[in-house]
């Protein structure tokens, strides 16, 4: 059957094979994936179409490459969507450009600014009274006399994470946890000695395990109404470096206050697309405490689909079949997961949160997005389930180690 539209999605991880089973499932269309190299995850999948293109992370590449995708389908409505903020970025920043080809459902340049650097959005979070994480920042010239205004532990992340993904030194982590001084100036030292030289955030630590944390995923329309949104609670995170601040298994859960402070912030902003928010419970106040707003959905947002709230028809049928679209708050707890059970259920610690896992793994509620029946061969069953298997080897080195060391 032909297909009214093309998705082209950018990147290999697991959030594009989540983003591209989503719109199989919906459509029955195959999206094209564009990515640097392929990754397991979407690997040896008959749901999608998967093309290389070196360097496509990189300004002077990006926009040919995606002039030269476009014209290879030429007279094909095509739906372009970004699996990581890199390439969220990239379409932000070319999208008067793209806009020739690609449908675009992303916000402008503009907006992307204020909302990106992590000391512009804080400002924003005091106007719509969202409350954060004790937050200063520390610069290459003055961090060897950098002392933290809150008491240890203190988190350590880069205020510019598409620079820091491509810098590397021994010991390497997405977000560090110094525990006192010495940590501290050891893990410091240690980043501005690399090639990364921008700003970090240093931030007070909220208190509580991975449960304690929040996740919410929000789709708003091209009227500049939002049109979904689905709370997760993470009852597990990635321990791995590379992984720290991804989730491992969440359960959706619904919060209709904090939903509704989300959405009026959403479209008081003038914001369009997909807004994945990072935040934690802190129990000391009882508030939540937000980290961050990503331009784009999370990478475990089929989360969302799993929950049975399509995350990709909201944004096809809005964008690409002009279908009217009410308001909803997602609230049918489900189980998401990309780790083995026997990982999830020896490393949580949230002994309630376990027990409504293995309730809902009862009763059938519960998806791990890359194990799909309808797109299972041999080879894909084959890597992912040792990749599936690595994960208790990562969990026994690296579980609760966010310091320095390997």
């Amino acid at each position: 059957m032909e297909q009214p539209f093309l998705p082209i999605l950018l990147g290999s991880d697991m959030n594009a094979y989540g983003m591209a089973r989503s719109f199989f499932e919906a459509y029955g269309i195959r999206p094209l994936v564009l990515g640097r190299s392929h990754l397991t995850a979407t690997q040896d999948s008959d749901i999608l179409k998967f093309q290389a293109i070196d360097r496509l992370n990189e300004e002077d590449v990006f926009f040919p490459a995606l002039e030269k995708i476009a014209q290879q389908y030429e007279g094909k409505k095509l739906l372009l969507l970004a699996c990581g903020d890199d390439y969220a970025k990239l379409i932000i920043k070319n999208k008067p450009a793209l806009q020739q080809y690609f449908t675009v459902p992303y916000i402008d340049e503009e907006l992307m600014d204020q909302i990106l650097l992590k000391e512009n959005f804080y400002k924003m979070c005091d106007k719509y009274d969202f409350k954060y994480p004790g937050t200063t920042t520390v610069t290459v010239e003055n961090y060897e006399q950098f002392e933290p205004p809150f008491s240890y532990p203190i988190i350590i992340k880069a205020s510019n994470s598409v620079v820091y993904w491509a810098c590397s030194f021994p010991g390497k982590k997405k977000v560090f946890v110094a525990h006192d001084e010495a940590e501290k100036t050891a893990i410091l030292k240690a980043i501005y000695q690399s090639s990364y030289q921008d700003t970090l955030i240093i931030q007070e630590f909220i208190p509580g395990d991975d449960s304690y944390m929040r996740v919410l995923n929000a789709y708003v329309g091209k009227d500049g109404k939002v049109k979904l949104m689905c709370l997760g609670n993470p009852i597990l995170e990635e321990h791995s470096p590379e992984g720290i601040g991804s989730y491992a298994a969440i359960i959706t859960t619904f919060d209709k206050e904090l939903m509704d402070q989300v959405r009026i912030f959403l479209e008081d902003i003038g914001y369009t697309g997909f807004a994945n928010f990072d935040m934690k419970y802190d129990t000391r106040d009882g508030q939540y405490k937000l980290f961050e707003i990503n331009l784009r959905n999370g990478r475990s947002s089929y989360y969302v689909t799993a929950a049975g709230y399509n995350l990709m028809k909201y944004v096809a049928d809005d964008y690409m079949l002009n279908i009217k679209q009410q308001l909803t708050y997602a609230d049918n707890p489900h189980l998401w997961m990309i780790i083995p059970k026997g990982v999830l259920f020896k490393y949580a610690s949230n002994e309630k949160m376990k027990m409504e896992a293995k309730s809902l793994i009862r009763q059938g509620k519960f998806t791990n997005s890359l194990f799909y029946n309808k797109d299972m061969n041999i080879k894909r069953w084959s890597k992912l389930t040792l990749n599936s298997l690595n994960y208790y080897r990562k969990y026994k080195k690296y579980f609760n180690n966010k310091g320095l060391s390997e």
